[in-house]
C-alpha cells in the first residue's frame, strides 16, 4: 500500500520487483486488497503487450492513512 499511496498507478511487474514477491504471494495481496475496495486495476494493451497496473482507491488511502495513525500510536507509547 505504500508503494501506491505515493505513485499514481503501479505495474504489476514494478510492484513485484520492488516487493520481492513471487507471483502467488503478490496476487494474494492484490485479491485481498481488491476485495476491500482498497485498489482499482487497469488492465490494458501496450504494443500487443499486457500491462495490468493498480492505483489506491479514496478507501484504501483513507485505511492506510488510519493504519499508520495505529501504527505511531503505538510505538509512542502511553501518554
Amino acid at each position: 500500500m505504500s508503494i501506491l499511496a505515493v505513485n499514481s498507478w503501479v505495474s504489476y511487474k514494478d510492484l513485484k520487483s520492488l516487493l520481492e514477491l513471487t507471483d502467488g504471494n503478490l496476487a494474494s495481496h492484490i485479491n485481498a486488497l481488491e476485495k476491500l475496495h482498497y485498489i482499482e486495476i487497469k488492465k490494458q494493451f501496450i504494443a500487443k503487450k499486457p500491462l495490468t497496473t493498480y492505483r489506491v482507491t479514496k478507501t484504501g488511502k483513507k485505511a492506510f492513512e488510519q493504519h499508520i495513525d495505529g501504527l505511531e500510536k503505538l510505538l509512542k507509547g502511553p501518554n
